[in-house]
């Protein structure tokens, strides 16, 4: 009992001290023009869409289909023990992330997470009913969920090349599996408080310089045609880029000028992924490029250490400069937000909750940014006071409002999370 009483002291002197430090925190921010208040309800409003393959490292639960070569490129590096094996090991390990994360969150699940309940089903042949449990947990749980055709770890991927094969036979087959996951898209739209977001990428390219860039391109555009063909309620179709892959260094098919291209011609969304791209680039200043043509953005947060090696997305620069971008456009009713990472060398509940509050994070500072002011001075003319301003913003006291967001969301405050998941890792994850 004096325990539990002790506990429950520790945690009234933690909500005191966060109180004080946020009515300080809302005063500095006042003398800059900005609510508080405001901020942390617009930032736990916005949905962050959550990659269900961070939890059991890109594996699936396909059956035998797809054992053998053909991974396409994807590949999480480190054996840390836990990995969920099944369906309901997955969802129990999403369901503890979701308990630390605030705010308004989306599961996203790729095709070969169908649970067939042991039977053998092609990737051209998967229908809505072998995704029932998703869904009744999806309902159950008022977690929406967001979708993705799987182009990868099948012996029809191993040569590089699917939508955009020489083979017809074998592109058939692709163009069959993109179909396919459309209609499952759109069965979760149906199943759920509006449509989910149906993400196709392709690891199409070349290790070596082709002789032939254009005839690949040129299929991958008949094929994309005959795939988006029928108008389908209850999903929003984007496609996403890459600069390379492994086995595709030299050459994308779907590189980001022909998905650009394709998407503003078809009126698609367009998938921005921070690890896709040059890692000197950032995606901050081609959203407000593309939105002109598109629209809307389905943007993946990652992080590249030297190349796109997908790490746990982290409060970078990177980050906090296109959260920002999206607040000031306020463009937020034309992007859509999703954690694309899968490290598998550290506790991946951990993963899913670093990065999912490190969005969260960055989304609330670009809320409190004084964006008013800023575009005062810069329609005066006055671009002194603009980056001083900017400089100035960096060192308010957002802490302090992040502690609060996360008091008011009921989820843990500062490092809390830390020790509930070692607690969750020896209780649950060790005996796996």
């Amino acid at each position: 009992m004096k325990e539990k009483e002790t506990e429950e002291i520790k945690r009234n002197g933690k909500r005191e001290r966060v109180e004080r430090a946020y009515e300080l925190a809302r005063e500095a921010y006042r003398d800059f023009g900005v609510a508080t208040e405001e901020a942390i309800r617009a930032a736990l409003e916005i949905p962050v869409s959550i990659q269900c393959w961070q939890g059991d490292d890109v594996t699936g639960f396909e059956e035998a289909e797809a054992s053998g070569p053909g991974r396409g490129g994807i590949l999480a590096t480190g054996s840390y023990p836990g990995r969920a094996r099944n369906g309901d090991e997955l969802r129990k390990d999403a369901e503890f992330a979701f308990s630390l994360i605030p705010g308004a969150k989306r599961f996203n699940l790729h095709s070969f997470y169908a649970e067939t309940k042991g039977r053998t089903v092609r990737r051209d042949e998967l229908e809505p009913e072998h995704f029932e449990i998703w869904m009744a947990w999806s309902r159950k749980n008022r977690i929406p969920l967001d979708f993705n055709p799987s182009f990868f770890s099948h012996p029809l991927a191993e040569s590089g090349y699917t939508l955009s094969h020489r083979d017809p036979e074998i592109r058939r087959f692709w163009i069959r599996h993109a179909i396919a996951a459309r209609r499952v898209a759109a069965a979760f739209g149906a199943n759920q408080d509006g449509p989910a977001m149906n993400n196709l990428w392709i690891p199409d390219g070349s290790k070596d310089a082709p002789a032939d860039r254009l005839g690949p391109r040129r299929r991958l555009r008949d094929a994309l045609d005959e795939v988006y063909a029928v108008p389908l309620a209850g999903l929003t179709d984007a496609l996403e880029s890459k600069l390379f892959g492994i086995g595709s260094e030299s050459y994308v098919v779907g590189s980001h000028e022909f998905y650009l291209g394709y998407a503003g011609a078809k009126q698609l969304y367009l998938c921005l992924d921070t690890g896709h791209f040059h890692p000197t680039e950032t995606i901050a200043d081609k959203i407000s490029a593309a939105l002109l043509f598109v629209p809307g953005l389905l943007l993946h947060f990652s992080r590249g250490v030297r190349w796109d090696s997908d790490h746990v997305a982290i409060h970078s620069d990177d980050q906090r400069d296109i959260c920002r971008e999206i607040v000031r456009q306020k463009a937020f009713g034309q992007v859509r937000l999703a954690l694309d990472f899968f490290d598998a060398s550290i506790n991946r509940v951990a993963a899913w909750t670093i990065g999912a509050r490190s969005l969260r994070k960055s989304l609330l500072e670009a809320f409190l940014e004084p964006t008013r002011l800023l575009l005062e001075a810069e329609n005066a003319g006055r671009y002194h006071e603009r980056l001083g301003l900017m400089e100035i913003s960096k060192t308010l006291p957002l802490s302090a409002v992040w502690d609060k967001l996360c008091l008011d969301a009921a989820a843990p405050v500062g490092s809390d999370w830390i020790a509930q998941v070692n607690t969750y890792e020896e209780t649950e994850l060790l005996k796996r």
